[in-house]
């Protein structure tokens, strides 16, 4: 079988480059387009480790060790978390790229290469976008201490909700809204404040509770009440939906 050495260093040189670019897109690196160049350089010229006369442990490696410092070409070496960060992210998105590769070689054989240029960078787009609507959802869960007033603490999984934008006129406190289960042996509810709340089919008095703080993202947050809705049953493990005022905040 011939093997065309430019051929296979031009395709290895732009895998490369396609992946760092992901990488780089997706953490926000803001990396210099020479640095990941020369990572992509980099990265192409290791292709000719196939050729050393080592067994498979070694050679795996050597190879792992050439991608480590691929990276530190392209994405410098701040700390521990940074640089596994970008480990991590390189061997996701290789083993996506691989995968696809591999999937074209089956189907279409000769044609494989010729496709995974023009398709490739369009797989590694839609990976890109799945990856920032995965943060921007997971952004809007949040871990919430509640405080009340007799120093009991609860534990909630809270979900930013656009929608819950209630705050008492009179207070001018914000509300965040929870099931009246969710209290029980915690707290006994016995002279609520009553909010007057719009409804998309009435108007109505939310019974709220004034509690000592709570606690979302390690920032303690003082102006809140605790709103008692009967028809919030919860959803996917959230038992809390937060005031929109904590998104402008």
């Amino acid at each position: 079988m011939k093997i065309y050495l430019d051929l296979l260093f031009i395709l290895n040189f732009i895998y490369d480059m396609l992946i760092l670019m992901t990488i780089n897109i997706t953490l926000k690196r803001n990396a210099n387009i020479k640095r990941i160049l020369l990572a992509s350089l980099w990265g192409a010229l290791s292709m000719f480790t196939i050729f050393l006369k080592i067994n498979n442990y070694l050679l795996l490696i050597l190879n792992l060790i050439l991608g480590l410092f691929m990276l530190i070409i392209a994405f410098s070496y701040q700390n521990i978390k940074y640089f596994l960060t970008n480990l991590a992210y390189l061997y996701m998105t290789s083993v996506i790229l691989a995968g696809f590769l591999y999937f074209l070689k089956i189907q279409f054989q000769n044609l494989a290469y010729p496709l995974s240029l023009s398709i490739a960078p369009l797989i590694l787009y839609l990976y890109i976008k799945e990856q920032k609507n995965l943060k921007r959802i997971v952004n809007y869960y949040k871990k919430v201490i509640i405080t009340f007033k007799n120093n009991k603490t609860l534990e909630l999984n809270g979900f930013l909700d656009t929608g819950n934008k209630l705050k008492d006129p009179i207070t001018n406190k914000y509300i965040i809204l929870i099931n009246k289960n969710t209290l029980n042996g915690i707290y006994n509810i016995r002279s609520p404040i009553y909010v007057p709340i719009n409804t998309v089919n009435n108007h109505s008095l939310l019974p709220c509770i004034s509690i000592k703080n709570i606690i979302v993202d390690n920032k303690i947050y003082n102006n809140y009440l605790l709103g008692i809705s009967n028809d919030f049953k919860g959803f996917d493990n959230i038992n809390c939906l937060l005031n929109y005022h904590l998104w402008e905040g």
